[in-house]
């Protein structure tokens, strides 16, 4: 029997080691390093190795339980969705850095998070859950989001676990709503958001409260009886504000800086509230003529002091209308010779106003006028979500107010572009266009909607479009590896946009595994020749379907290399096409000068250099001379191994000779264009299919 149990005791043993065993690998091979590079992957300036900072060298993937990139030179937009799939992750702070864009209310339910820090950055947008009977809730316990652009959609319904919160320096102007379930808020700080209502309604049943700070703001009623219990509270800032002081026995408590202009004092007694030095002393009788017995130089001292007070108060009011007239006359030509300074208007000032419009604001770039009552009327189509209930107001709020920080692209012809995260974590790039504001509502939303039926993997589709009034915005998927010139000519040559990791590696595409895989490094990837050879062929079978995928031809008419963006896999997508300017019926152009400029594209992947008339010709010489060779990139050539590589290459440069003849009746369909790349692989070693149409 007691060999039995010993048996049995052993197994169990070997069972929950096993299981530990088993947990430990489980942690250990967690996915959330790859969650965080995808979080971070348009975000400018991140390391990786800021974040993965594993001590034991046992466990290779441990789960995240800290991002900690405060003053870390970051800039651009979080994709926070993959964030929120962190089981483990207990505190994020990103504070002090110049990121964008909202938050989605996804994040803020990681059930091991308890400390968020955004401050000092540029986020803006909602924060919280959709409403108070939302079910959501949430275990963060600080947070602090102060120095932003945050702005009134702020609701605190779910964060039940709050212990501390400051959104100071932020345009909040009204309190942020569902304040009643913070029930263990013991720290909060409303600082600079002007906020000009009455605390009476919002904050004033927080009885945990040990440190209330409210300065700067215009907020109105009574203290203290509209404020919360002030015997628990061991710090109170109310300075700069608009409040009826009744009674005032805490300056004792906190000290006179915490009442410095607070408003106005209120005394409750029928006596001035504040006596004069003078009602002390013995009043002497009020005798009639008093002014009779007093000399005569007094009165002309009297006369004179008014007479010259009198002068000056009127040059003083000459001086000061002068000033105004002189800055009013600079601040308008400022207004033409560049661009306005950023300081936008509320977009809610549109409901607090009562007029019919038009609704305005201005931004680093431009200044919107849009006539319409207010910028939540006007609603955003997005196609593959009809049901979403989009507006106005949730671009300006997802680009803040389409700062400069959001601008991703100036636009060239069509506009500029900004990038955006739209409520649901929709990360989308909208263009703004400048040049279809005389276009009527009616042709351009059917001119939006016929773009959003040309659908193909090589071509940017058109998400969404919003009208409001004269301005005209597109919303499009936005690309994580930026345009194709970015790509090739911005980042430093044998460097990459990524860090050099030496324990990752990347095989060829459409190679397998066998002893002839060649490794790279992130950087190789996008220098080498199987991936450029990849995006002609996308942009060619992109165009093609434009020219002939339809009953009519759609003529880009501007393409380059900035109008291919490039997907998280390299695909490229042809964009900023089909869009009818100001005075054009149709696009100008023909599907022949398509087909030139997609020959410079060419001639750009396979030099590595910006192609201009005179690089065209150069590289036409060297081809029709069949000395092709010295026309490719060096670091091709690098990364080359074999010949066939090579010849692939100058059969390639061959196809962009053919696509920049100077005759347009020379220059080949885009179809032909397809089928010449796709033979290069069968037609390595022997060039005779682009030779013959040479005419060599």
């Amino acid at each position: 029997m007691d060999f039995l149990c010993k048996i049995f005791f052993f197994l169990v043993l070997l069972s929950v080691l096993a299981f530990a065993e088993s947990a430990s690998n489980s942690v250990c091979n967690s996915k959330d390093q790859e969650l965080v590079l995808k979080a971070f992957s348009s975000v400018s300036g991140f390391k990786p190795s800021s974040v993965f900072k594993s001590t034991d060298n046992k466990c290779k993937n441990p789960p995240v339980k800290e991002i900690n990139l405060s003053s870390s030179n970051l800039s651009g937009i979080v994709s926070w969705g993959f964030l929120s799939h962190l089981t483990q992750l207990a505190s994020i702070d990103l504070s002090n850095n110049s990121l964008q864009g909202s938050v989605p209310g996804g994040f803020w339910l990681i059930p091991s998070l308890v400390h968020v820090n955004l401050s000092m950055n540029r986020f803006g947008g909602n924060v919280g859950f959709e409403s108070e009977i939302s079910s959501s809730s949430s275990s963060i316990q600080v947070l602090n989001l102060s120095n932003n652009r945050f702005t009134n959609s702020f609701r605190l319904f779910g964060f039940t676990e709050m212990k501390s919160l400051d959104v100071s320096n932020n345009d909040l102007r009204f309190f942020p709503s569902g304040f009643q379930s913070l029930n263990k808020l013991e720290y909060l700080n409303l600082s600079n958001c002007n906020i000009s209502e009455n605390p009476k309604y919002s904050i004033s049943e927080i009885h945990s409260l040990k440190s209330l700070d409210v300065s700067v703001n215009k907020m109105n009623g009574s203290f203290p009886s509209d404020f919360p219990p002030l015997t628990n509270l061991r710090f109170l800032n109310i300075s700069f504000n608009h409040f009826a002081l009744h009674s005032n026995p805490y300056t004792t408590k906190f000290g006179k800086s915490s009442f410095i202009q607070a408003g106005k004092i209120i005394s409750t007694s029928k006596k001035s509230p504040i006596p004069s030095t003078k009602s002390k002393e013995k009043q002497k009788p009020i005798v009639a003529n008093q002014n009779l017995h007093k000399p005569k130089s007094k009165n002309r001292v009297l006369i004179l002091s008014i007479v010259i007070a009198a002068a000056g108060s009127v040059v003083l009011i000459a001086i000061t209308s002068l000033v105004i007239c002189l800055v009013l006359r600079k601040r308008r030509t400022e207004k033409r010779k560049k661009w306005a300074i950023s300081k936008p208007i509320h977009p809610n000032t549109a409901k607090l106003d009562k007029s019919s419009g038009p609704f305005s604001f201005e931004t680093e770039s431009r200044t919107w006028v849009a006539d319409i009552k207010e910028p939540s009327s006007v609603p955003v189509i997005i196609f593959e979500k009809p049901l979403m209930n989009l507006s106005f107001i949730d671009l300006i709020a997802a680009t803040s107010y389409f700062g400069k920080e959001s601008l991703v692209a100036e636009g060239g012809q069509n506009g500029p572009v900004y990038t955006a995260v739209l409520p649901g974590d929709i990360h989308v790039a909208i263009r703004v266009l400048e040049k279809v504001q005389s276009l009527k509502h009616d042709e351009a939303a059917a001119m939006f909607v016929d773009l959003s039926r040309l659908k193909h993997p090589n071509i940017l589709p058109l998400s969404g479009y919003c009208i409001a009034g004269k301005e005209k915005l597109l919303i499009y998927e936005f690309m994580p590896n930026g345009d194709l010139h970015r790509w090739l000519h911005e980042l430093p040559t044998g460097q990459s946009n990524v860090e050099d990791w030496r324990n990752d590696s990347w095989q060829h595409p459409n190679e397998g595994s066998s002893s002839s895989s060649a490794i790279f490094s992130a950087n190789d990837i996008k220098m080498g020749w199987r991936i450029r050879h990849r995006i002609a062929i996308g942009i060619a079978r992109g165009l093609a379907y434009l020219h002939h995928g339809g009953s009519k031809a759609v003529i880009h008419g501007n393409l380059k290399s900035s109008n291919v963006l490039l997907s998280d896999d390299f695909e490229p997508r042809i964009a900023d096409f089909g869009i009818t300017r100001e005075g054009e019926e149709e696009m100008t152009g023909t599907t022949e000068d398509d087909v030139y400029c997609f020959g410079v594209i060419l001639m750009e992947l396979l030099t590595g250099k910006i192609v201009c008339k005179e690089m065209v010709k150069w590289v036409r010489g060297l081809v029709k001379e069949r000395e092709g060779i010295q026309g490719l990139d060096k670091s091709l050539l690098m990364l080359s191994s074999d010949d066939d590589s090579v010849s692939e290459m100058v059969e390639c440069l061959r196809v962009g000779y053919l696509c920049t003849a100077e005759l347009s009746k020379k220059r080949p369909a885009m179809q032909q264009v397809v089928g010449l790349l796709k033979d290069l692989y069968r037609a390595s070693g022997s060039s005779s299919t682009v030779v013959d149409l040479i005419g060599h």
